[in-house]
């Protein structure tokens, strides 16, 4: 690795890594691959998927770098290390344990890339406006205020059951209507989760 990069800015790094660079990649691999390991760690707590995990984000930017615009490298490695997360439990038992960390965490910066999530949320919040105004108000509730099941019932003079039995009329009809994105709408679903 040539030590004249060592001082060099992301976005100067990928100026080279576009143009072909291994050592300019080395450098950006050296700079991130210890934090993105610690951050999936945090996450998911297996040394051997958390390993994986990054080494393919690394694999992913390599291979991409020729046609990926990133405008902030360090948020979208991170985000990166969280779709994987999300994707490597979706099939798992997904116990509220997970649900929380997830939660808790914060999302990064905007990427280009992320447009089809944007377009996909976007679909989302259409739909939802879509569904009958009690229902819609009870997902709303619980998905992006956040509130527990108990406390939208009795801000809305509901019974628990009721309120679950909306929720889960609700989460029915995005699955119908998002079938082809299966993942984003879990991802999505996950990030506003609330028992």
């Amino acid at each position: 690795m040539e030590n004249y990069l060592l001082p060099m800015s992301d976005d100067e790094l990928q100026k080279l890594i576009f143009q072909g660079n291994s050592d300019a990649f080395a450098v950006i691999f050296n700079r991130y691959w210890k934090k993105l390991y610690s951050y999936a760690f945090k996450i998911y707590k297996e040394e051997a998927i958390c390993e994986d995990i990054v080494q393919e984000i690394f694999i992913s930017l390599w291979k991409n770098s020729g046609n990926t615009v990133i405008l902030n490298l360090e948020a979208y490695l991170f985000r990166a290390v969280k779709y994987r997360i999300a994707n490597q439990i979706r099939n798992l038992k997904f116990d509220q344990q997970h649900l929380d960390v997830l939660e808790s965490i914060p999302a990064p910066h905007n990427t280009v890339n992320d447009i089809e999530y944007i377009e996909f949320e976007k679909g989302i919040m259409d739909d939802i406006n879509r569904l009958t105004p009690k229902c819609r108000e009870v997902f709303l509730l619980s998905r992006i205020d956040q509130f527990t099941n108990a406390e939208i019932a009795d801000r809305l003079s509901l019974s628990i059951h009721t309120v679950e039995k909306h929720i889960s009329n609700a989460l029915k009809q995005l699955r119908l209507n998002h079938h082809s994105n299966n993942f984003l709408l879990f991802y999505w679903a996950a990030l506003f989760y609330v028992n």
